[in-house]
């Protein structure tokens, strides 16, 4: 899925001018959407890239596009740079741009659904709804400031919610049964726990403690993981889970990860 990661060497520094932050835990300081990042240089990268936990912004670690930026920034736009086109460019790039980074997640789970062997009787349906998707990024930026994203991203969740009962069906009916679907478990003291093949769409893991817990075969989709402790847990098979989501988590390296996502870099040895 190489296609639906950032490629920061293709993109106009999108998410660095485009994107809203406010001064918290996660940012240093306050920037409006559609303008530039005081640390965005002239070549569209970060001046503090390498130490931006350091420097207060460790909201900026936790954040990919998906590869929206290089598909805005090289497709939709044809390579115009904000930086050298017209105001009018530049601020119809920065509209269209979070509505592609959601087509493009939307991908993300799709193709990931299609790996799921689990999942076999509805691969037919998936592969129609990322054909439909994919051609969608691929639309004009008037077209794409139009499209109804609420109403596609439903389309698409009823397929995932199918591709998920197909796959925690294999677990058995106890994990079946573990339905934590937008629960609030902040700071929740879960150690060791058994939530194997459990749904935990939406819930709230802030700042859990999830050491050595049981997460196999777990759907992921939209779990709120920052500052969770997932030392020692296994992810082996857990699906839905992207690289943001287990970025802004702590782990260490007895976590046992599925293949689609890399241990972060900041993680505990």
């Amino acid at each position: 899925m190489i296609e639906l990661r950032g490629d920061c060497g293709s993109c106009f520094g999108l998410c660095c001018v485009a994107l809203p932050f406010t001064a918290s835990a996660d940012f240093a300081r306050d920037k409006p959407a559609g303008t530039p990042c005081p640390n965005l240089r002239a070549d569209h990268r970060c001046g503090i890239h390498a130490r931006l936990r350091d420097e207060g912004f460790s909201g900026c670690t936790v954040y990919d596009c998906f590869g929206a930026g290089q598909k805005v920034s090289q497709v939709t736009f044809g390579g115009r740079d904000w930086r050298t086109g017209s105001r009018e460019d530049a601020r119809r790039m920065f509209d269209v741009f979070p509505v592609v980074r959601q087509l493009h997640e939307l991908l993300w789970y799709l193709t990931e659904a299609l790996t799921l062997p689990a999942a076999r009787p509805v691969h037919a349906e998936l592969r129609r709804l990322r054909e439909r998707t994919e051609a969608l990024t691929r639309g004009t930026a008037e077209e794409l400031a139009a499209l109804d994203v609420p109403a596609h991203r439903e389309e698409v969740n009823v397929l995932l919610l199918r591709t998920s009962e197909l796959v925690r069906a294999g677990v058995g009916a106890k994990g079946r049964k573990k339905n934590r679907r937008g629960a609030d478990l902040m700071g929740a003291r879960l150690k060791g726990a058994d939530l194997r093949g459990a749904t935990l769409r939406g819930a709230y893991l802030i700042a859990a403690d999830l050491t050595g817990a049981d997460l196999r075969d777990a759907d992921l989709i939209g779990a709120d993981l920052r500052d969770a402790d997932l030392t020692d847990a296994d992810l082996t098979g857990a699906f839905f889970l992207t690289q943001p989501q287990l970025n802004a988590a702590r782990g260490s390296s007895g976590t046992r990860l599925p293949a689609s996502v890399a241990r972060p870099a900041h993680w505990a040895a």
